[in-house]
């Protein structure tokens, strides 16, 4: 990343991800030595492998898999998974469960397995290295069994309780020096940096791809974050990416390979005209990172609908097309200040929530963490992009948690019947759908299952029913005159494509909103250019392709909803 006790109640938010995270899968962590005809192993193993852009489970049928992680940090000067001192392994693991993520983004510098002197220290030493003598105490309360073993055995038996909770770890070389990443000058982006020999980096990767062989919840292989510096150049990106991913598969041929591009990661558009040659299929995928600052401060200075389009038409021409090529495009990293203060940032999340829900982008957020035992110099620095406060008991912001939630599940399925593909209607700013039983946002769990037809028609699925716009400042309703005027044509207009245009009877020209009460209204579209300081999230929707289909309430009861909502 370039930049600068919560339990039980949540666990019903989250149980409907938590039902596709391999649920009949019991992961675990295998002995090198075990016959691998043994039948507890052969039962449980999970490999992924690709399917097109979709990453799939080959062992269920290649039922599809959904990455929704979040980033554990392990690569700062420590070299140790951050949060030990302030809650137990098990306890952290558990919580990342409760919160209904399937995955962790486990991060680790390379010189931890490269440096032999370096990986045997102990957790002890490491951390009174760097004076930090009273976090030693909180280890030896919290995880008394992991204080004096190696940083490497404390990085493998992260990897094990995670295994232990069924999560599935993504294994990021974030960088070789151990500390905070990252910046131009850092000596450590790109090959032939001080820190960073390419032939030093594939020895590394190897070693962490042969020793994480023998763990089944270890799925991928994350080779290198963040490439960056003046010594970016193609041709050193294409010799040993390709290098690496080749050695990687030959030391571990279960894990995906992931690759990064330039640019902090902001950049694969290279691969459009020149895809990379390496000798396996099915496991390669590609990464990208988007944040807020990664474009200044342009979406509070900047008209938001038309920061949104431009960045999403850059994300287009960089990285998406990889998608049309057959490869899964995994957003590995953003993420926004947890404390709801940054207005920059809450106004990229609602873009990017629409985005990554049309495209259901596999993901992993930044960052559990919610503060470092030594970052820059500061002990107890506490990360405001954390999901954990300061003392990792509880959530920074349950209502981000729930905001979110919607992208933890996947919205399509594999192989599914045309019978079961659909559109439902996602309004990225609260993270809900058009609900089954009203007209109105709820659960995108329940949400009402649509057509959306060539004339701009947006007709209730398995009904001649569809939605119109009724009149100004008033709910929408349901119709069966679709094609009589047009008040029933919905056109995605704004640089944004997120606002829903129609007109009413008086040819009006308004946009979808919702109430206080998440009814779904039309009013005067808002915010189409130039303001900047107005902000249109409430008017923006996404009509985005889903296969979990859900039956309509029969049509009396939405018609009485509507009656009743006309009444208010």
């Amino acid at each position: 990343m370039s930049k600068i006790s919560f339990r039980s109640y949540l666990i019903f938010l989250f149980l409907p991800t938590l039902l596709i995270i391999i649920h009949h899968h019991h992961h675990h962590r295998r002995n090198n030595n075990d016959n691998d005809n043994d039948d507890d192993n052969a039962s449980t193993d999970l490999s992924l492998s690709t399917n097109s852009r979709w990453i799939v489970d080959d062992r269920n049928n290649g039922e599809r898999v959904k990455l929704s992680c979040v980033s554990w940090v392990s690569h700062l000067e420590v070299a140790v998974a951050e949060g030990l001192s302030k809650q137990p392994v098990d306890a952290i693991s558990k919580m990342i469960v409760e919160m209904g993520f399937n995955c962790v983004r486990l991060t680790y510098p390379l010189f931890l397995f490269t440096d032999d002197k370096l990986g045997s220290m102990t957790m002890r030493q490491s951390l009174q290295k760097w004076g930090l003598f009273g976090t030693v105490a909180g280890v030896q309360v919290n995880n008394p069994s992991l204080v004096d073993l190696s940083l490497v055995n404390v990085f493998q038996e992260i990897v094990s309780n995670l295994n232990n909770n069924n999560v599935m770890v993504i294994l990021d070389n974030h960088l070789s020096k151990p500390g905070w990443c990252c910046n131009e000058n850092d000596d450590d982006g790109f090959f032939g940096d001080l820190y960073f020999d390419p032939e030093v980096w594939i020895e590394g990767i190897c070693r962490v791809a042969s020793m994480f062989k023998g763990y089944t919840n270890v799925v991928g292989m994350s080779l290198r974050n963040e490439l960056r510096g003046h010594k970016q150049n193609l041709n050193d990106w294409y010799k040993y990416m390709q290098k690496g991913a080749e050695r990687v598969h030959a030391a571990n041929p279960n894990v995906l390979v992931i690759l990064s591009g330039l640019n902090y990661d902001l950049d694969l558009s290279f691969l459009r005209t020149n895809p990379i040659s390496v000798s396996f299929s099915r496991k390669l995928v590609f990464e990208i990172h988007w944040y807020g600052f990664s474009d200044g401060d342009d979406w509070i200075t900047g008209n938001l609908n038309e920061v949104c389009g431009r960045v999403i038409d850059r994300l287009t021409s960089n990285a998406l097309f990889l998608l049309d090529q057959g490869y899964p495009l995994f957003m590995s990293e953003w993420g926004v200040d947890q404390t709801g203060t940054n207005e920059n940032d809450n106004r990229y999340l609602n873009c990017l929530m629409g985005w990554a829900a049309e495209h259901d982008i596999d993901w992993a957020l930044w960052t559990i963490v919610g503060s470092y035992y030594y970052r820059e110099g500061v002990s107890g620095w506490d990360e405001t992009y954390g999901l954990l406060n300061w003392d990792w008991r509880g959530p920074r912001s349950s209502s981000f948690l729930k905001k979110i939630s919607p992208l933890q599940s996947p919205f399509q399925a594999l192989g599914s019947s045309s019978t079961s593909e659909h559109k439902i209607l996602f309004h990225p700013s609260t993270g809900l759908c058009m609900h089954n039983h009203s007209l109105s946002l709820g659960p995108c769990s329940n949400a009402m299952a649509l057509d959306y037809t060539l004339e701009k028609t947006l007709i209730l699925k398995g009904t001649n029913y569809c939605l119109q716009a009724n009149a100004l400042h008033k709910p929408v309703k349901l119709d069966t005159a679709c094609h009589a005027d047009s008040s029933s044509k919905w056109e995605a207009i704004s640089a944004s494509k997120m606002h829903l245009s129609s007109k009413t009877k008086n040819d009006t020209i308004v946009c979808l909103d919702i109430d206080t009460n998440n009814i779904i209204v039309t009013n005067i579209c808002k915010c189409l250019s130039r303001e900047y300081l107005c902000d249109p999230s409430s008017q923006w929707f996404k009509i985005i392709n889903s296969t979990s289909f859900n039956l309509a309430p029969p049509i009396i009861d939405l018609i009485n909803v509507q009656h009743n909502s006309y009444l208010l």
